[in-house]
């Protein structure tokens, strides 16, 4: 990090179940580490919004600001191929939408989400699926003043910006993911940042390096895409053949002209770590935290 490097003031997030102890302890581990707030996965469990009724909801949001946290987003990622088989989309579409109303109940507005790879072929019927349940998920979003926020990553940022234009609103929006993008798709994030900044509601702090070029659906499948080789792709793409996240300033994400980028959009929202991997997840994300904190 060079003597120019940007000064930001955003808040810090860290996802709660990176910790791998629970919702409560990994509240607990989330302060002792310095975050500013929390990112929970709300699509299981615990957190189903079916496991959790009004007292509940309350109980939860008023011990999360009895540690001082607040929660940066809800994560509801309902796994599968996203939105891309219509047949599936109904129940989908349904179970995110009470995701975002638990996220209102607990003092947030945006629920991050991956709604599948965007195909080329905008005729496709994947396409058109994705599209559909996508608009009626940003109508939905929209009439709550919330929003649910796509990953980066599965596709290049002007690919995904088109798509996000063509749903008539910007209640699907964008959890802007550098290290995916350095990893998978090889995408600047610099200029992704630049192309969607109408969408960017939420972002992970992540860093990673890119060792092989991929096909995106051998990471993240797609509908009827089976490869040669499944389990031997699993193990390559496991085995940090193609990609490795590394902890924050390991990896090929440039963070002085990330957070720059960021600030120049006028981004002021969280910057929530993410470990997915290492031995130490909970030391990692306490190295991450110091780590945006030497940009204050």
């Amino acid at each position: 990090m060079g003597e120019t490097k940007v000064r930001i003031g955003n808040p810090i997030g860290v996802i709660v179940d990176s910790f791998g102890v629970g919702v409560r302890e990994g509240l607990r581990k989330a302060k002792e580490v310095g975050a500013d707030g929390v990112q929970i996965y709300a699509v299981s469990g615990e957190m189903d919004p079916d496991n959790l009724d009004a007292a509940a909801r309350q109980d939860l949001k008023a011990y999360i600001a009895s540690l001082g946290l607040e929660i940066s987003a809800l994560c509801g990622d309902l796994g599968g191929h996203g939105f891309q088989d219509k047949t599936e989309n109904p129940a989908k579409v349904e179970k995110s939408k009470r995701i975002l109303d638990l996220a209102l109940d607990l003092g947030t507005n945006v629920v991050t989400t991956h709604i599948g790879i965007v195909p080329e072929d905008k005729d496709s019927d994947v396409y058109k699926a994705m599209q559909e349940a996508c608009r009626e998920l940003n109508e939905y979003a929209v009439s709550r003043n919330a929003f649910f926020a796509i990953e980066t990553g599965p596709e290049r940022a002007a690919h995904l910006k088109e798509f996000l234009d063509s749903l008539g609103g910007n209640g699907v929006s964008v959890n802007f993911d550098p290290a995916n993008m350095v990893m998978v798709t090889g995408d600047d994030p610099v200029e992704g940042v630049k192309l969607l900044r109408d969408y960017v509601v939420h972002t992970h702090v992540k860093d990673g390096v890119r060792l092989k070029e991929i096909d995106p659906r051998l990471v993240y499948g797609a509908l009827g895409f089976e490869p040669m080789d499944h389990a031997k792709i699993a193990v390559m793409v496991s085995s940090g053949e193609f990609f490795r996240e590394v902890p924050l300033g390991e990896g090929k994400v440039d963070f002085d002209a990330y957070f720059t980028a960021l600030a120049e959009i006028g981004y002021k929202g969280y910057l929530t770590i993410e470990r997915e991997v290492g031995a130490n997840p909970g030391e990692d994300i306490r190295r991450a935290v110091q780590f945006i904190k030497g940009y204050r």
